[in-house]
Parts: C-alpha cells; structure tokens; sequence
C-alpha cells in the first residue's frame, strides 16, 4: 500500500511547479495586458499542452479516479494548445474562443473531481467554478476586448496555479507519510 501510495504521488513536485509557473504567468498576463497577442497566445498554448500532456500521462497511468474525464480534457488541452502555438494570429475572438473553452472544459473536470473527493473540496468546488464562470464569460463575448481578456486569463491562471500548488502539497504530504516507516507495524 505505501509503495502504491509513493508511486501514485512521485510527481508532488511537478504539482507545485506547474502551479508557481501558472500563478506567475496569470501575474505577468495582468501587469503587462498591453503585449501583444500572439505572445499570450503562444505562452498560453504551450501551457496548455505541456497540462494536457501531463492529463493524458496521467489517465494514462491511472493515478486519477476518473481516468476517462481525465484523457478527455487532457486531449481537449493538447488540441487547443496546439491550435493556440500554430495560430497565435488568428485574432481576438479565436483566441478568447479558444480560451473560453479550455476554462469551461477545465472548470468541469475540477468540478467533478472536486465531488468525487472530499479532501479540500470547499476550495477544489470554488477554483472549479470560477474557472468555469470565466469561460462562460468569455465564450458568451467572444468580441472581449484584450484587456479584459488578459484579466481574466490572468485570474484563471493564478486560480488555476492554487489549485495545483493546493494538489501538490496534499500530494507531497502523502508521499512524504508513504515513504515513512510506520512504528505501528513492527516486523515480526
């Protein structure tokens, strides 16, 4: 069971990093919302295949509870990150299009997971719904203006990055409890 436990939360690290990236790329996307749009488009996109990537690695090797949820919006994010990377100039709406429904898509998964777990799941419930609410937004005005979409890109991000750096401390300390020997269990 611990070795099970210790290979399920090898990569709490990969947690954290993802979401300091994340937290310091909402920040960045809010200071500077005058960049150009294909810079954001491209950052964005790589973020969102290197996430989709590691759901599909993930699903993969089943250390998630609902595996299938997971590929799907693993490969949603590939596709969207790709398309984001290969077209940064196809202007505001596609991109906010794009981004929209990468939250959504998001929002759901984390929903959803959020109620199949109970560890955390006031805060797993609220990151998932803003999540959600800004796709919902911003897919219900695909027109948004680059500043607000730069906003909103930039909460989603920083919520997005306290989520993950939340799993990766819960999965540091299972990893942490499963790599210690117990005194409970002496051998005999």
């Amino acid at each position: 069971m611990q070795s099970e436990l210790r290979e399920a939360t090898w990569g709490w690290w990969l947690a954290l990093l993802i979401g300091v990236i994340s937290i310091v790329a909402g920040i960045v996307v809010i200071a500077k919302p005058s960049h150009s749009l294909s810079t954001l488009a491209v950052i964005l996109g790589i973020f969102i295949l290197v996430d989709g990537i590691l759901e599909v690695i993930g699903a993969a090797l089943g250390q998630a509870e609902s595996p299938g949820l997971l590929a799907v919006i693993g490969v949603i994010s590939v596709i969207a990150g790709v398309l984001l990377i290969r077209h940064p100039l196809g202007g505001v709406r596609a991109v906010a299009l794009l981004i929209g429904i990468w939250l959504i898509a998001a929002g759901m998964v984390r929903f959803i997971a959020a109620l199949t777990n109970p560890e955390n799941r006031l805060w797993r419930l609220v990151v998932a719904l803003v999540l959600g609410i800004f796709g919902v937004i911003i897919v219900g005005s695909p027109h948004i203006g680059y500043a607000t979409l730069a906003v909103l890109t930039g909460i989603g991000f920083i919520c997005y990055g306290l989520s993950m750096l939340l799993v990766g401390w819960a999965m540091r300390i299972v990893h942490h409890e499963a790599s210690t020997p117990t005194a409970a269990h002496p051998a005999t």
